[in-house]
């Protein structure tokens, strides 16, 4: 590991946001930032400019990345699509981006937790608070490591109850881009946890199926094909993409039939034999509940159980997708 992270500490700076003051942030890791030139494990200072279009725009690109046993799952995957999402909005590398891999590792291992989430934001930086990008001085990296906060396994257990969201869905271009402006997808957690729901998905103006807040969903057919919707007007899971191929090596043993990007709607939820949702915190989850509606037995099917094992064992056993940090 060539780079060498210089270690901020607080001294006498925020003496009045002492940890009990800021109890949310428990698991909050470490911090780096080319802004300060290095690292802060103190959360009272994990900060950002509040100039940064990042801030007062939402001006920015971001990406999560889990940490499993050690070692990092699909960092290059996430990073492709991190350059890809900056790329779309013409947001120009931070000069730190060359040495990405590195910093990621030396910040997990300043977090010491071998279970944790890694967080990447790209802004384009500080420099006024007007909407004109090139007022900003230059971008900046900012990457936190959190410690992982497992789902409750009676979620996966028993299962998850989906609400349908009335918050509009993204347009294709604005869908496709993991940028830092998630307003609709905040809008979507309030309104489902607001109707005694965890999970939401929304819709598109031709009435099929999107995405959750910040899960893909995928259902099983009456006629055994894993479907998720199409890729043009929803983000392109790292996890979903993974579970996809996954999905494919069942065909042969005739468990399902094949894999399918295709549109859903809410009626092909309602009668279809599972449906899951995907993403880099939950993995795969159970949905036995639609809109107060049971989906199949009620109960978590047999393509959720062999999909869910052969992701955990991908995670902690394929070679080709883990990073070693040490």
């Amino acid at each position: 590991m060539t780079v060498n992270l210089k270690l901020i500490k607080r001294g006498n700076f925020f003496p009045s946001l002492g940890p009990e003051k800021r109890p949310w942030q428990a698991n909050y890791l470490a911090m780096y930032s080319s802004w300060l030139d290095g690292v802060v494990t103190d959360p009272a200072l994990m900060l950002v400019p509040a100039d940064d279009h990042l801030v007062h725009r939402g001006d920015g690109v971001f990406d999560v990345i889990r940490c499993v046993n050690g070692k990092i799952y699909q960092m290059e995957a996430h990073l492709k699509r991190l350059e890809s999402s900056a790329s779309a909005i013409s947001l120009k590398f931070p000069r730190e981006y060359d040495q990405i891999r590195d910093i990621i590792k030396r910040l997990v291992l300043i977090g010491g937790e071998k279970e944790c989430i890694i967080r990447i934001i790209i802004s384009r930086g500080p420099g006024g608070f007007s909407t004109n990008p090139f007022e900003c001085t230059a971008s900046q990296l900012y990457i936190i490591i959190v410690g992982y906060n497992k789902v409750p396994d009676v979620d996966y257990r028993e299962g998850i109850a989906l609400a349908l969201s009335k918050v509009p869905a993204k347009k294709s271009l604005f869908a496709s881009i993991k940028s830092c402006n998630y307003l609709p997808n905040v809008l979507m957690k309030m309104e489902a946890i607001n109707g005694g729901y965890k999970y939401s998905v929304n819709i598109d103006d031709d009435g099929f199926v999107g995405e959750g807040s910040t899960e893909n969903i995928g259902i099983v057919s009456k006629d055994g094909y894993v479907k998720v919707p199409p890729l043009e007007n929803t983000l392109a899971g790292t996890t979903v993409m993974r579970v996809m191929d996954l999905a494919d090596t069942l065909v042969k043993d005739k468990i399902i039939k094949g894999v399918r990007f295709e549109n859903i709607s809410p009626a092909d939820i309602r009668f279809s034999s599972e449906v899951m949702l995907m993403g880099t915190s939950i993995n795969i989850l159970p949905v036995v509940n639609f809109e107060g509606e049971s989906i199949g037995t009620g109960t978590p099917g047999n393509v959720y159980s062999i999909l869910s094992d052969l992701l955990r064992k991908d995670m902690y056993e394929n070679t080709d997708l883990l990073t070693e940090i040490e």
